[in-house]
């Protein structure tokens, strides 16, 4: 029986029926907590979805009596089954806006970087044997997958600290499809470059994630990082996941996998998003939605933000950093040549 925890006492949930809580994905899978492998749920509507950047405490605020689920009869959800798509990326690249897209009542809920799937990778980095990572990886996206009132599906949007797993959660899976969104690798430098020195920080941390997770297969020693500049770490990470992108969209091909550049998506928003819900197999219905308003919202920030403003943003950082970056790309485009890692991947989405 679900329960919460007040005051360091367990009460019983008797005012919700098991069912209301298994059948509606507005109970959000929030955390998962591997030492007593149970997951904790709070309830999250649709206008708290839309207006929370990321499903995160920072964002929701922090739920001081969430309702605790054992893993076990977490599994009585039957979501198995339940339509579950994935939106991958290798960040700055539109991808939150592009989520946000997929709020459209009837047919699906995007959510939004749910901690519950960095919670599994936390497991998983801290040495957990793989039999117990997938156990936890498929409980955990059956628990995402549960829909919203009568939708069609779930669009989910992970951390792209979660692309390691995601070949596991695609082949777990094998009727959810992905939509892989990507910068170029000159628009991803020019990202970490004019968000300063907390991004060029954090593509260190992510870096060091990635070589924890063996996903970074490109010919350097573990003591060539210290000699590269920032930048060039951020290129390392950047052709990291270009290189398990490639690899996922040769493997499924593009019945399943379809992939598309920051640039495409920004200039055509509207189109993207109708062409995604079509390789979703939620048809035309979305044709109504065409203009959402995500599209003209700053997707961190709030705010109107256009295609323009982006550019704007994007042309002073190349003025000031310009010199840097192109060296890098030099490098860089010598190292993809070098690990056989293609810059532009297949399967582009067509609209």
């Amino acid at each position: 029986m679900p329960f919460t925890v007040r005051n360091g006492k367990v009460d019983d949930v008797m005012a919700i029926n098991n069912s209301d809580i298994w059948n509606d994905g507005a109970w959000l899978a929030h955390r998962y907590d591997a030492s007593a492998d149970v997951f904790h749920l709070r309830h999250v509507s649709r206008s708290a979805h839309n207006a929370a950047t990321f499903l995160t405490d920072e964002y929701l605020g922090v739920e001081p009596h969430p309702i605790v689920l054992s893993r076990s009869e977490a599994r009585a959800t039957n979501a198995e089954n339940a339509n579950l798509h994935f939106i991958l990326h290798s960040a700055f690249c539109a991808s939150t806006m592009f989520a946000n897209g997929f709020d459209l009542p009837g047919l699906s809920m995007g959510l939004k970087e749910p901690v519950l799937l960095n919670d599994i990778v936390g497991f998983r980095r801290r040495g957990a044997p793989p039999v117990a990572v997938a156990e936890r990886l498929g409980d955990a996206l059956d628990m995402l997958a549960r829909p919203f009132a009568d939708d069609l599906a779930v669009v989910v949007k992970p951390s792209n600290i979660f692309n390691a797993l995601a070949p596991a959660s695609l082949a777990m899976r094998p009727s959810s499809k992905a939509i892989l969104v990507h910068a170029p690798l000159s628009v991803f430098l020019l990202s970490v470059a004019r968000k300063g020195l907390w991004c060029r920080l954090w593509c260190r941390e992510l870096l060091e994630g990635q070589i924890a997770d063996g996903i970074v297969e490109l010919g350097f020693e573990p003591s060539d990082f210290f000699r590269q500049t920032d930048l060039q770490v951020a290129a390392v990470g950047w052709l990291a996941q270009q290189k398990l992108f490639h690899d996922i969209a040769r493997k499924l091909g593009a019945e399943r996998i379809a992939t598309l550049d920051s640039e495409r998506l920004t200039a055509n928003p509207d189109k993207a998003l109708l062409a995604a819900a079509s390789h979703f197999g939620l048809g035309d219905h979305a044709a109504a939605n065409a203009a959402h308003p995500a599209f003209g919202t700053h997707s961190k920030f709030g705010g109107s933000f256009r295609t323009e403003d982006r550019r704007a943003e994007y042309a002073l950082a190349q003025t000031a950093h310009g010199d840097e970056i192109e060296k890098v790309l030099i490098w860089a485009e010598a190292v993809a040549q070098s690990a056989n890692v293609p810059l532009t991947l297949e399967h582009a989405l067509r609209f």
